[in-house]
């Protein structure tokens, strides 16, 4: 089965099915077929036999060492590039890609520059503000922050709608977010292309997402990851590559702050949904002036 099939199933028990409906196919062609008896006619009726979620403990261990290599380094940078694909006029889906650029220090200083594309953005966290700021349309947004990394990008999603798809492989504990109500997992095989090294390629699911992985066989370092929602009816594809990795790394002190956003015009740390939820409210009911008894 090749990647693009694999990808395009992106229910679970869909997904799972296939596969054991594949060996089925090979199966067949390797082997004698015997004449069909009650029982199997009977099985055929009811339809393929249910396919068990099971967690293989090689795809596992591949997960946990990516993750305990991400969550010793005391600091990171890398890349990331995210593809993802949205619906167009015409039904099939048009693809939009982003690049950002990438510095943790753990465990409170993280800065992400996002040049394109779409618009630039940069955000700064320094343990105690975290700063979204619009370099183009001159636009900063400055608010206090908790103390560590993963309370501050939960902040920041939970009060401006600011999220990073790479940022649960940023948290203090990878695997803890890998993990989280995983239901399937099982290891493909190796691939000789993605990121010009060999991968271990891993599956993976739980009641949300269908993911596939690929991750360095010798460094241990996530290098793509494909995903489908579960809810999605349009089974749109989400992609992020990540490359230039390097660990524990010197970081200069001053990394984690914009000279840039010293002149830019102050806007509130908010969603910005915020304001269209407030419109889609409807209005408030105004009692009477009139009280019984009296006129105007």
């Amino acid at each position: 089965m090749n990647n693009n099939k694999f990808v395009m199933r992106v229910l679970v028990f869909a997904l799972a099915l296939s596969l054991s409906l594949a060996a089925g196919v090979y199966a067949a062609d390797t082997k004698p077929v015997p004449k069909a008896s009650k029982s199997s006619k009977a099985q055929s009726k009811e339809g393929p036999p249910a396919v068990q979620m099971v967690l293989e403990p090689k795809a596992i261990d591949i997960l946990k060492a990516a993750c305990s290599r991400l969550a010793a380094a005391r600091t990171m940078s890398f890349t990331a590039v995210v593809s993802y694909e949205s619906p167009s006029r015409l039904g099939p889906p048009l693809i939009y890609t982003t690049k950002s650029e990438i510095i943790l220090q753990r465990p409170d200083k993280l800065r992400v520059i996002t040049p394109g594309d779409g618009p630039a953005t940069e955000f700064y966290y320094d343990g105690k503000k975290m700063t979204a700021f619009s370099p183009v349309e001159n636009l900063v947004a400055i608010a206090d922050a908790p103390p560590t990394i993963d309370e501050a990008l939960k902040a920041a999603y939970d009060n401006a709608a600011i999220y990073f798809p790479f940022a649960p492989m940023m948290a203090a504990d990878p695997f803890k977010n890998v993990s989280d109500g995983l239901i399937m997992a099982f290891y493909i095989g190796q691939s000789h292309v993605v990121a010009g090294i060999t991968t271990d390629m891993v599956a993976y699911a739980n009641n949300n997402v269908f993911a596939q992985a690929w991750i360095g066989a010798e460094d241990k370092l996530p290098r793509m990851i494909r995903a489908v929602y579960r809810t999605d009816l349009a089974h749109l594809r989400h992609q992020l590559e990540w490359s230039n990795w390097q660990l524990d790394l010197a970081v200069p002190a001053d990394a984690f702050a914009s000279v840039g956003t010293a002149s830019a015009n102050p806007i509130p740390f908010a969603r910005p949904d915020a304001k269209l939820e407030s419109y889609a409210k409807p209005p408030a009911k105004v009692k009477s002036s009139k009280t019984k008894g009296t006129t105007k």
